[in-house]
């Protein structure tokens, strides 16, 4: 089982396409069914531990890898029954099928066992499962002590994240061959349990994948406070929101950080490291500034809007949050000359590219070619994307992030890693990265001043 952190993620059709081209150089379907059937009983083996297994066969070619597996598993000494839902229908299910040669009970009346396997239906289903069958797979589920789902749970579209009935959630997924985009997408992620990828000799490559831990920039003997990277903050009416921001980019290593406010020379303000300067176009203006955060706290006023103006005129590389996203819009957007990051979560994505008519994936995907910027659009399943076709599936973070000001901590993370001279795809996936790392860290009923200290001991 590896792990999927950093793997490619193919759709249905291209996982289709890569054991097609498998196939065509001479590996027949039947050996592609013995190396996944082989790969499944090793895991399932491991996972069980020693208790009774009952495999559940559909009549396709997953429910063969299911057969497959029972098979191997019989061989190997283990306790192991098959449920089927119906008769094979297909050449591969049929031969697996014959290879099992064991009894095989029915789906709805079959007695539970404390390791359940799933082997119904896997990648390219387009409907959920018959009423009887469902509340079969979900009485069995519950029933027992550890539940495995062979390539995909029954009943979750593949491409989209989209559950096409009622899904029970799973312990461990073992992925065949690839990553899908549905055992990271919302809401079927989260029937998912651990993500497990299991390899059956098919390469795999593409555009989009998994985030992996990034080769963080790290000061040398030779750097100094600008060399790591110089961020300016631009504040607005609310002050707490750009002092998380800036604050967040202090932590996560940048060397110099700049925050710009109206009232930015008053009052001894901790921590005295970030520099407090009057806002003006001015001070954009600034060679040495590597990204410039506005949004967090920025409000929606007339003078928000000629600051957000100076931003998007000083050519700096920008990360945009907030209220920012707000006031901007898409053609201005793609007429900045320069990188440009993106962080909306859901309702300020909506706000400015439009509802969502596709699943998550593809209308990021869409929204950086519109908007000519990385996209980190925010979420229980966070995409990241860019312009050019590139994207990144996060795994699920910490759900106490649902506090306010987490956000902010994000947005100056993510400027860090941009003013210390990542590519920008690579310093938005790093700063979102560092910024689920810090939320484990932190545990349970945190708030955002505690994430951005975090940020320090995570750096690493």
């Amino acid at each position: 089982m590896i792990p999927i952190q950093g793997q490619p993620v193919l759709t249905a059709a291209a996982m289709r396409a890569a054991e097609q081209a498998v196939m065509t150089q001479g590996v027949p379907e039947a050996a592609l069914m013995d190396r996944a059937g082989r790969a499944i009983a090793q895991a399932v083996a491991r996972l069980a531990a020693g208790r009774e297994i009952l495999v559940l066969c559909g009549p396709g070619n997953n429910g063969g890898d299911g057969y497959l597996a029972a098979a191997r598993l019989r061989e190997q000494g283990q306790a192991v029954r098959v449920a089927a839902l119906a008769e094979p229908r297909s050449e591969g299910c049929r031969r697996a099928a014959e290879l099992w040669g064991g009894a095989v009970a029915s789906l709805d009346d079959v007695e539970p066992a404390p390791v359940l396997v799933d082997a119904l239906f896997g990648t390219g289903l387009s409907r959920g499962l018959e009423p009887v069958a469902e509340q079969s797979l979900a009485r069995l589920t519950e029933a027992a002590w550890l539940r495995i789902a062979v390539d995909m749970p029954s009943g979750i579209a593949t491409d989209t994240g989209r559950l096409l009935g009622e899904v029970p959630r799973f312990d461990v997924t073992l992925a065949l061959g690839a990553v899908k985009p549905s055992h990271l997408l919302q809401p079927a992620a989260g029937r998912m349990g651990e993500v497990r990828l299991l390899d059956i000799g098919v390469p795999s490559s593409g555009a989009v994948r998994v985030m992996a831990a990034p080769a963080l920039p790290s000061p040398d003997a030779n750097s100094h406070k600008y060399s790591r990277g110089m961020v300016a903050v631009v504040a607005g009416s609310m002050s707490g929101a750009s002092e998380l921001a800036a604050m967040a980019a202090a932590r996560a290593g940048a060397g110099y950080v700049l925050l710009l406010a109206s009232d930015g020379t008053s009052g001894p303000v901790k921590p005295h490291a970030i520099v407090r300067r009057d806002f003006s176009p001015d001070a954009l203006a600034d060679d040495r500034i590597g990204a410039v955060a506005i949004g967090p706290g920025l409000g929606r006023d007339d003078d928000a809007r000629r600051r957000l103006g100076a931003a998007l005129g000083s050519g700096r590389p920008l990360v945009i949050d907030g209220d920012a996203l707000r006031l901007v819009e898409t053609e201005a957007l793609a007429a900045h000359i320069g990188p440009k990051i993106l962080t909306p979560h859901g309702g300020e994505f909506t706000h400015l590219f439009g509802d969502m008519t596709t699943d998550k994936l593809t209308a990021t995907l869409d929204a950086a070619q519109r908007s000519n910027a990385i996209v980190v659009h925010k979420g229980a399943d966070t995409v990241i994307a860019a312009p050019d076709g590139r994207a990144i599936l996060c795994p699920e973070a910490s759900p106490w992030l649902s506090t306010a000001g987490t956000g902010d901590v994000l947005a100056g993370a993510v400027a860090a890693m941009l003013a210390a001279g990542l590519e920008p795809l690579a310093a938005a996936e790093a700063g979102v990265w560092l910024h689920a790392e810090a939320a484990r860290a932190c545990g349970k009923a945190f708030i955002a001043d505690d994430l951005a200290d975090a940020l320090s001991a995570v750096r690493g």
